[in-house]
């Protein structure tokens, strides 16, 4: 028989159903997804062996749980993750306000009603996603929002006193009985608010306006924090703090591969249906670098963190800028170029905090230096050290620069005039006019498959021996102009893509 076909107590006694609470129903059910070796949280990347453990182990354990860490660190997306754990529907009191199980009831209203018409009760079944209320914590939340308080109005129209439980107009916690409720930044929370909090954390119950009234509550707790939380805004005052059975820490991803794994996931590239996206991996690896860069960076507040966020937002400005182009020029194909790294920008500034707040431009300075760094850390990955030491032949003769021909023709007054708009006819001619850049580039033909990934891979090439100090780079309006580094000292030239970097870096 279907279960949801059950309609009264009496059926759902004879049936032989049993009822678990949250905790044992969450622990069953991942017991199962263990044993069965399944994936716990899909799309979570670089917790496989830290984080998702742990909240493994805590739930095994039936404790609730506060994940802590910076943002952008995927702690609330786990916590919406947990009503996968639940089971698919479950039974309660019709009508009830508190989704009473059905066997052990606890609202007034539920006792009454189950005392008065008994094996036929009625009964309604309600979802995973219906056992799951999250609450954003903020100053302005109070005691009524989370556990509940007495109506006037209500306990008027019924001729209640306030005393009575059917005078209680009850909070998004109890309404959330039987299923999980998250807080999300808790420090947030005023202290005297959490104060309320800790009947529920230990006795399980609620009690309201003082009024002998106890209602015991199953209900898995779980909290999001962030550590800067504890010093600018708030604290959690410390027998909460006790009460909490586990507290686990997120982190950033470990590993370059992993970070752009999450950022392949939640960047939106694909556009449009009739224009084909080809994202060089390099671009993908500069752009994830520049996350770490500013997790390291001394200029770069690292209390507040780097979230995630900055690579996806940085990913999606770089293929817009790209598709901008593509629908100018009416190509068939978006991808992106070096020049249009420089669109990214406005998806980094808002997203780290300085130490020092200088001047408005001073945040677009540190993301150009950030940028700067990755491209010249990626570039080493790709090709020869542009400032490794000449090495000798076995027979004492120095090995040749293999960027000298490329240098040279920059050397006696060579110059490339990059627009991100440019056709990609013009783009490739405008590449080729260096003499020994395309041979070059041909050397290594594992990192290109098409035409167009060869031209963007010689700009690569140009950019990397920019940041290495090898040539010169202006940005004048829309226009990159690559040159050489000596005669670029006794000129006037715009604002190089990397001359913030060397103040920084070097």
């Amino acid at each position: 028989m279907n279960l949801k076909e059950i309609k009264t107590l009496g059926e759902l006694k004879r049936s032989g159903y049993e009822t678990l609470s949250v905790k044992d129903e969450i622990r069953k059910n991942l017991t199962k997804k263990v044993a069965d070796r399944e994936t716990i949280f899909e799309g979570i990347v670089g917790y496989e062996n830290t984080v998702i453990p742990s909240i493994v182990n805590s739930l095994l354990a039936k404790h609730d749980i506060i994940l802590l860490g910076l943002r952008g660190q995927a702690k609330t997306k786990i916590a919406r993750m947990l009503p996968d754990l639940l089971d698919d529907f479950i039974p309660i009191v019709k009508g009830s306000e508190i989704n009473d199980n059905p066997f052990h009831p606890i609202s007034k209203f539920a006792t009454d009603m189950i005392s008065e018409k008994g094996d036929d009760t009625e009964i309604e079944w309600i979802s995973r996603d219906q056992r799951y209320s999250e609450k954003l914590a903020t100053p302005d939340v109070n005691i009524a929002d989370l556990i509940g308080d007495i109506d006037p109005i209500k306990a008027a129209n019924q001729r209640l006193h306030y005393s009575h439980e059917g005078a209680i107009h009850f909070g998004i916690i109890p309404r959330t009985n039987r299923g999980i409720f998250v807080i999300n930044e808790l420090p947030d929370l005023q202290p005297r608010i959490q104060v309320g909090l800790l009947n529920i954390m230990q006795e399980k119950d609620i009690q309201i306006r003082g009024f002998n009234i106890r209602i015991p509550l199953d209900v898995l707790m779980v909290f999001t924090a962030n550590p800067e939380d504890y010093t600018n805004r708030g604290n959690i005052i410390t027998p909460l703090k006790d009460r909490i059975d586990s507290q686990i820490i997120t982190h950033y991803p470990k590993a370059l591969e992993d970070g752009i794994k999450i950022t392949e996931t939640y960047s939106w590239t694909d556009r449009n249906p009739r224009k084909k996206v080809i994202i060089p991996y390099y671009f993908r690896e500069i752009i994830e670098m520049t996350a770490v860069q500013a997790r390291l960076s001394e200029f770069v507040d690292q209390k507040s963190g780097v979230s995630a966020r900055l690579t996806i937002s940085s990913t999606e400005n770089l293929i817009s800028n790209a598709e901008r182009r593509a629908i100018m020029n009416n190509d068939d194909m978006i991808m992106p170029r070096m020049c249009d790294l420089l669109s990214i920008i406005p998806g980094i500034t808002g997203k780290v905090e300085l130490v020092f707040e200088g001047e408005q431009e001073g945040s677009i300075k540190v993301a150009k230096a950030l940028l700067s760094k990755s491209v010249r850390e990626i570039f080493r990955k790709y090709f020869p050290d542009p400032l490794m030491k000449k090495k000798k032949t076995e027979t004492g003769k120095d090995v040749k620069d293999p960027y000298s021909e490329i240098l040279e023709w920059f050397q006696y007054g060579g110059k490339v005039n990059i627009k991100d708009d440019m056709t990609f006819k013009e783009y490739l001619s405008e590449l080729r006019k260096v003499d020994g850049l395309e041979k070059f580039v041909k050397k290594y033909p594992q990192f290109y498959e098409s035409e167009n990934e060869l031209a963007s891979l010689m700009e690569f090439v140009l950019d990397g021996l920019h940041q290495n100090s090898k040539i010169a780079r202006d940005e004048v309006d829309a226009i990159v102009v690559y040159k050489d580094l000596v005669g670029s000292m006794f000129t006037q030239g715009g604002d190089s893509f990397g001359g913030f970097e060397d103040e920084f870096y070097r």
